[in-house]
């Protein structure tokens, strides 16, 4: 089975791989009225102009934060898993103890997800071809030639843009908003991780203050992204109902699984138990 989980992420991340950085895939192409309200709005630039910039939201907000709350879920909830029964990895020679599988469990799990999350998205932008609010303002159509003079019409041709080709092709790739997906995934996954294992122990205010801080600077990232003019709000709230469905489907089965190992623990502890006290009797 370890093999197959591997197997597994590698696909998940080639396929990522694929969306992100190659043109093997591009976006459906979708006209436009001349003109339109919706799709005038001034180029916000380059997302590193933005100020929740990309390198922030995917190099230190989401691992650094993911680090420091595995710490702090390791710490508060270590006694039990230290009374747990040790789990063999090879024979009799390599053991590996629960805190460790648990954390490795976590990190592979979120990554899967965070990976899971991007390849839904790029799927939803590639279909639907959805425009950007700034899109009229980096295609730059020449309207006299496409006769938008005196009346605005639906404009189908491929080649009615003018601006850079770059900047055309990401205008089109904007629902669901991947910023928001990713995002709030991050969030709700860490924020019911929180409240699952720490519960009460760390206070009645410690985990629910914790969860609500991440859910709201996530719903913070949407709003910053329509502010912008980066995308709608219909980008924003698809991009957090992917982000937060796959991180609740993930979470709950985190959860029961962790309920059937420790009760599998437990069984197994019983059944020793019974057998050394059998043998005590004999």
């Amino acid at each position: 089975m370890l093999y197959f989980q591997v197997v597994i992420l590698a696909a998940t991340v080639m396929l990522v791989y694929y969306c992100e950085f190659t043109d093997t895939f591009s976006p459906a192409e979708q006209g436009f009225i001349c003109r339109d309200p919706a799709l005038t709005k001034p180029n916000p630039g380059p997302e590193q102009d933005s100020r929740i910039q990309p390198i922030i939201l995917y190099s230190v907000g989401v691992p650094h934060l993911r680090v420091e709350l595995v710490i702090f879920l390791l710490y508060h909830d270590s006694n039990n898993l230290y009374d747990q029964e040790k789990v063999v990895v090879m024979g009799d020679c390599c053991y590996v103890n629960p805190m460790v599988r648990r954390t490795f469990r976590f990190l592979c799990v979120y990554v899967f997800g965070l990976f899971a999350t991007d390849i839904f998205v790029n799927a939803g932008q590639l279909i639907t071809g959805s425009l950007a609010p700034h899109f009229l303002s980096v295609c730059q159509p020449n309207y006299t030639a496409l006769g938008c003079q005196h009346r605005a019409h639906f404009v189908s041709q491929s080649d009615a843009c003018t601006g850079d080709p770059d900047d055309v092709m990401r205008a089109r790739k904007t629902f669901p908003s991947k910023e928001a997906a990713l995002s709030l995934y991050t969030a709700v996954y860490l924020a019911m991780y929180v409240m699952s294992c720490v519960g009460s122990r760390g206070g009645r205010l410690t985990g629910p203050f914790l969860s609500l801080s991440m859910v709201c600077l996530a719903i913070l990232t949407g709003i910053i992204r329509v502010t912008e003019y980066r995308n709608h709000w219909t980008d924003v709230i698809a991009g957090q109902a992917i982000g937060g469905t796959i991180a609740v489907f993930l979470v709950t089965v985190i959860t029961n699984q962790q309920s059937k190992d420790l009760c599998n623990s437990k069984h197994r502890a019983k059944l020793e138990f019974m057998k050394q006290s059998v043998a005590s009797l004999h």
